[in-house]
């Protein structure tokens, strides 16, 4: 018997390019009661990420597509709003992989419970949580920055980039931040204090990186993809190690024609023997305890810092999810679903 409404929204129409709001649909239905060992959740916050982007098209990728009408999946933060699972009571605050919606159905699997007297349960989602984890696990795994050398990091103002450089310091190595705007090239520098910040909308971006990086660019932590690429590619050093984590530049790109630039890149990987590689963060999760023992040290030293966009409302999710494909948002994203 339903016990209430649920809003959420839903893939309306694959994306062609760039989304547009007629690619979503907000709608609402009714919810059912959980049955035996099921926990009926209410959603607090949901986290909009880049990843999301490339689970709306029905290509081949590393997880399956959101089917159309099907609920945009999302990291979330909910409240157990009533439990028929025994280890979960009411009140319990967990992680999960609800989506975009307001109250979901759980059979437990994949939870984590969160004690909100030990952080605000909104790291969970940002820097205590997958985007804090790609980070660490990208750069200490992949990148392995050593004391000196130089790691350069693409959109460092946002949730991933912005602790990758903070751990890059935190390990002797000298932080580079792109960042887009004087405003968050202000933030890295001051707030989160990378050595050095340059703002890829420059009209002199590629001389102003040069000038940053004059000993080259020993890891770089690949975010964006696109002229910020262009621009890293030819400073990068003997042995360099590139982690690939996003490419939210091309995320909307139709297929094109036009000249292939692959065979003069993969001579430069053998000439100077770079090391390429892309990952998704549930790769490394036995290194998950580590990292949160870590960063929970880090945040508590003030050695890592954190900034976060919260938006209010379920229904403003479309436009704010298209406002960081775009780079609007200023720090790590976050809708409140529910007070």
């Amino acid at each position: 018997m339903p016990i209430g409404a649920n809003t959420r929204v839903v893939l309306a129409a694959r994306p062609q390019g760039l989304p547009k709001p007629s690619d979503f649909r907000v709608e609402t239905v009714g919810l059912p009661e959980p049955a035996d060992g099921e926990l009926l959740l209410q959603i607090l916050y949901l986290s909009l990420d880049p990843y999301m982007r490339g689970r709306m098209d029905a290509a081949k990728s590393y997880a399956k597509p959101v089917e159309i009408d099907g609920v945009i999946e999302g990291g979330t933060v909910a409240r157990v709003v009533r439990s028929r699972l025994d280890g979960f009571a009411d009140g319990d605050v967990v992680l999960s992989h609800s989506g975009w919606q307001s109250f979901a159905i759980s059979d437990g699997t994949g939870l984590r419970k969160l004690d909100p007297e030990a952080a605000p349960i909104t790291t969970a989602l940002g820097v205590l949580g997958m985007p804090g984890f790609t980070a660490y696990a990208g750069l200490l795994t992949i990148g392995r920055p050593k004391p000196g050398e130089t790691v350069v990091v693409a959109a460092a103002s946002g949730a991933v980039g912005s602790v990758v450089g903070q751990i890059a310091r935190i390990k002797g190595a000298r932080a580079v931040g792109i960042a887009g705007g004087p405003n968050k090239c202000a933030f890295v520098r001051d707030e989160l204090g990378f050595d050095a910040v340059v703002d890829h909308r420059a009209k002199d971006f590629e001389a102003q990186l040069k000038a940053a990086c004059p000993n080259g660019i020993d890891v770089y932590f690949e975010n964006v993809g696109g002229h910020v690429w262009d621009a890293v590619f030819p400073l990068l050093n003997e042995f360099a190690r590139v982690p690939v984590c996003g490419l939210i530049a091309q995320y909307n790109e139709l297929p094109a024609s036009g000249v292939d630039r692959l065979p003069g890149v993969m001579r430069d990987v053998l000439r100077r023997s770079l090391t390429i590689r892309g990952f998704i963060q549930r790769e490394f999760v036995e290194q998950r305890p580590a990292f949160y023992e870590a960063m929970a040290g880090w945040i508590a030293s003030r050695k890592v810092r954190y900034r976060e966009d919260i938006v209010d409302g379920l229904h403003n999710a479309p436009d704010a999810f298209l406002g960081l494909l775009q780079g609007r948002n200023f720090g790590k994203l976050i809708v409140r679903v529910s007070r």
